[in-house]
């Protein structure tokens, strides 16, 4: 059998976003690679999939990566995933990935589910390009110093960060940006309490002060005029 490595994308949230072409790698392949043991034994079960995991995640893939190589040399055909959404997607297993690419072993990507095209599509600006700068510092004042440096890129601009950095960021944005500018905040994607935001970032951040909101979110800068 040749060697194959599966990266397949898995629900951000809502369990019925999995594709069939996913749940019939996870069934069929030897074993999956996952970022922690706990999702990704949640995930499984909610499928009746029962299969060999490793995992790969930040702490160990520079030791357990070469590992991880030669099992899928031995003509294995394997699945990473992460704990939600598509893989490598600002998670880890890019060096396993790469691994593999030098030792000739094939690639394919099982595509499915992400919070930045949904965020995009829902946001109601115009989708004909857009500048995607991830997830911004920890530190307040970097994080305000990476802000001024976007504000000069006059596009729309897809900020993700974690749950509990959505004020704090809102603010940012408001105080970098300005009061009026137009934002688009995609909250809890595809869950019962997903909701969008749309209009003047200082209206959306009294909203978030307001309800003390906690969750996923995406949010979009439209820095184009």
């Amino acid at each position: 059998m040749n060697p194959t490595l599966y990266i397949v994308s898995t629900p951000i949230g809502n369990y019925e976003d999995i594709t069939l072409r996913a749940l019939k790698v996870l069934k069929e392949v030897d074993f999956i690679i996952c970022e922690e043991f706990k999702e990704a034994k949640r995930l499984l079960s909610h499928y009746n999939i029962n299969k060999e995991l490793f995992a790969l995640n930040e702490h160990n893939e520079k030791d357990v990566s070469v590992e991880l190589l030669q099992k899928i040399k031995e003509g294995k055909k394997v699945a990473l995933i992460s704990d939600c959404g598509t893989p490598l997607f600002s998670d880890p297993g890019y060096l396993l990935v790469q691994l593999c690419i030098e030792s000739k072993i094939e690639i394919i990507p099982v595509p499915g589910a992400n919070s930045l095209l949904p965020a995009l599509v829902g946001s109601g600006f115009k989708l004909n390009k857009f500048y995607y700068a991830g997830w911004l510092s920890q530190k307040k004042e970097l994080r305000k110093k990476e802000l001024y440096q976007l504000k000069s890129i006059k596009e729309l601009i897809v900020l993700m960060e974690t749950p509990y950095r959505l004020k704090l960021i809102l603010n940012d944005i408001v105080n970098v940006f300005g009061e009026k500018i137009k934002i688009a905040l995609a909250f809890n994607l595809t869950l019962p309490t997903e909701k969008f935001f749309r209009g003047n970032a200082s209206d959306i951040l009294k909203v978030v002060e307001k309800e003390n909101l906690k969750g996923e979110f995406v949010i979009i800068i439209d820095n184009r005029n």
